[in-house]
Formats: C-alpha cells, structure tokens, sequence
C-alpha cells in the first residue's frame, strides 16, 4: 500500500518522540518538523484548523486539501503561539486576525502565517513559498507556443495592460514574476521596474519592490497615484482588488506605462466583464488592455493511471479516451504527480473582441468572438490534456466545474 501524507507524517513525527499529551517543551521541534515535512511533500499551505478537544492539521498538495494528523488538547495553543513567535506576531492578541512571515529560514523557503480568530481558538493557515532564488522563468512554466509567444511579444510593449487571471492557487504571481524576470532579463535596453505588492513573495533584483499596508493606509490606490511620480516604466500590481485600484490602472497604462497586475476571475472573458462591471470604459479597456491570461492548475495523472471505457467516467466531457486514477507509491496513492497549467490567451487587438467590448457585451458574447478570433479556450485546452491522457475528467470538472 503506498503511504498517505498522513500515514508519512506519523514516520517523520515519531523521530521527535512526544511523550504523552503534555509535552510542551518539544513544541518548537514539533512545530520545526511539520513545516519541513509539508516541504518534503511539496505542499503549498498547512491548515491548523482548532476543533473541539484537538488541533486538526491538513495539507495542501497540488491545490487539493488532505487531512494529515490531529494534535491533543493540550497542544493546541502551543503549536499556534510558536508560529506567532516564529514570524513576530503578539501571542497576547488571540481574538483579531493577525499575519506575518517566518524570515531567514536555512532551507530558503519563505513562510507566510495568518491566524484568525474561531470558535475553538485560533485557526493558523500557513503558506510555504519557494525561495527567491527559485522562482521559475517563462520558458519553464509549460505554457505552448499558442500561448508563450503572444505573452512574449507584450512584454516588450512600452505601454498598456498585461492582465493575468485565474482562481485562487492557480499561479498568477509566479507568472507575474517570471514576467518581470523576462522584462529585466531580455529587455534591450534598461528599464526602471518598480512593483506593488501584498506580500512581497519573492526579490527581483532587478525590480524596486514595495510592499502595501492597507492598515497604514498606504493601500494600492494610494501607493499606486504616488508611483507614477517615482519615474516607472514597468510596473506589477500586485491585485486588482477594487474600482479605485482598476481605474488607477488602466489610467498608468494610458499615460506610457506598461503594467502587469493580477485579477480574479474564471476566464478571460470574464475578467474583461468584470471589469467592465466595475466601472471601466470600454474605451479604456480597447485601449490599454494588451492581452487577458487566464490560467487553472491542473493535477497530472501518474503513471499508474488506467484507461477506462466507461461512458460515466467522463463526466460529460466530449473527449474519445479517458484515463482515470489508480494510486501507488509514486503519487502517495493520489493517483497524480505534479500540475500543469489549462491556459487561454485573449488579445484584444482583434476587430470582433474590440467591438465586443466597446458594445458592453457579457463574457459569453466575449469569450464566443475571442473563439472565433482563434483563442483556444480553457475547455478545448482541457479536452485535448484528457485526450491525450494527461489528466482525468474528474480533475477537470474539480477546476473548471460543470458550467461550459
């Protein structure tokens, strides 16, 4: 039977020998071998979720919660109170939210804590980013061509609006950065790089990097009017998080300078509606906006996957194979090794995806004339990934639903 992360997390916790349920003292150990035990599984975040009568831990690997151990009574504060200490938070204030980050740890993971305040006690959600150093370039980010060459060609634009989409999870800030990577790398000639961001998740060198405190009302809107005096010519925002910060944009863009900035939303069209919605002219948008990323991780299948005939496994797909999960000690009986991205690339220098927006039409009359533009979507990208047998129909309808 393979072993579980859970089943893989009681082996690397017995090295610490916890002697019954009272042994505070080797908090700091134990607190030390979860973080290093979610690295070695490659998990992105690690929920201390407080119950009852126990601390429940989960791990999320390749965008999908498992659950991995419970942690006594008795401990449950411990483990929290030692994080906050770790990333400089007040162990005294337990009932307001609070976030910080864990610096300088030897294996160069960057940490990121927040707790927030539930019923049982303090809930503590912890995020493990790659560090600085190891932030992935454009050319590693298995984009294809289709998809890769227009991102390119916008990069080295000197104006306009560069948006990158997607849910939650889904990479955006890796590929804003392997963006600014590209920008200071490849460019020609120098240019003055300056970002926005909440957090700051990894150094560019190249960039000037600042980071926003909305609690010191110095939010986007604010950091982003007093920017444009500093002399940019590159500028990442971080999120589009409201109309002000929209606007703010979109104005940059118009003024000479080229921005990349990351937004929520489920497709490319959407984002375009979205915006829209939020009070953005469609002459702004048909003006400034160069191009409309959207990106989706998906799990891929492990080699220990099967070929199944069955008309249910599909799931409505219109795809001709299918290959379904199975598990084994490769994927930690998972049944999926490792993500790949399901893209789609919206230019919106076509004349039909022009006059889409500028007549305020909603993300399916959108999407239908960036279709017909020649823009794969989400969709017939993920058909082709089931088709040829790289992920599952359930992986697809886990990220892109049932909505087509």
């Amino acid at each position: 039977m393979p072993l579980t992360p859970q089943d893989s997390f009681q082996q690397d916790l017995a090295a610490i020998q916890l002697q019954g349920n009272a042994d505070a003292e080797r908090v700091p150990e134990l607190v030390e071998q979860i973080l290093q035990s979610a690295q070695q599984h490659n998990a992105t975040d690690i929920h201390l979720i407080p119950r009852e009568s126990s601390l429940e831990m989960n791990w999320r690997i390749n965008g999908v919660l498992h659950f991995v151990s419970h942690f006594p009574q008795v401990l449950k504060a411990n483990i929290v109170s030692r994080l906050k200490v770790l990333a400089d938070l007040l162990t005294y204030h337990t009932d307001v939210p609070q976030e910080g980050r864990i610096q300088n740890r030897e294996d160069g993971f960057e940490v990121r804590v927040s707790t927030f305040p539930s019923l049982f006690g303090e809930k503590a959600v912890i995020r493990l980013f790659v560090g600085s150093g190891d932030y992935r370039t454009l050319s590693s980010l298995d984009y294809p061509g289709q998809v890769l060459d227009p991102l390119i060609q916008n990069l080295f634009e000197t104006s306009g609006v560069i948006l990158l989409t997607g849910s939650s999870g889904s990479g955006k800030t890796t590929t804003a950065y392997a963006c600014l990577r590209a920008i200071a790398e490849d460019s020609p000639i120098r240019r003055a790089i300056s970002t926005l961001e909440d957090p700051i998740e990894a150094v560019i060198s190249a960039a000037s990097q600042s980071q926003i405190r909305p609690s010191s009302g110095f939010d986007y809107g604010v950091a982003l009017k007093s920017l444009l005096r500093q002399d940019p010519e590159v500028i990442l925002v971080g999120e589009i998080r409201d109309q002000e910060t929209a606007q703010l944009v979109f104005q940059a863009a118009l003024t000479g300078h080229l921005v990349v900035t990351t937004f929520h939303a489920g497709s490319a069209a959407e984002a375009v509606s979205r915006l829209l919605d939020m009070g953005i002219e469609p002459y702004q948008l048909t003006s400034g906006l160069l191009c409309v990323l959207n990106q989706q991780l998906a799990r891929k299948l492990c080699q220990c996957s099967q070929t199944c005939s069955e008309e249910q496994d599909q799931l409505g797909l219109d795809v001709e194979q299918v290959r379904v999960p199975i598990g084994c000690e490769e994927c930690d009986g998972t049944g999926y090794a490792g993500r790949f991205p399901i893209l789609e690339m919206m230019s919106v220098n076509r004349a039909n995806i022009r006059q889409a927006i500028l007549g305020h039409r909603d993300a399916n009359e959108i999407e239908a004339a960036a279709i017909e533009s020649g823009m794969t979507s989400r969709w017939q990208m993920a058909t082709s990934a089931v088709n040829s047998g790289k992920t599952s129909p359930a992986e697809v309808r886990r990220i892109l639903g049932f909505r087509e």
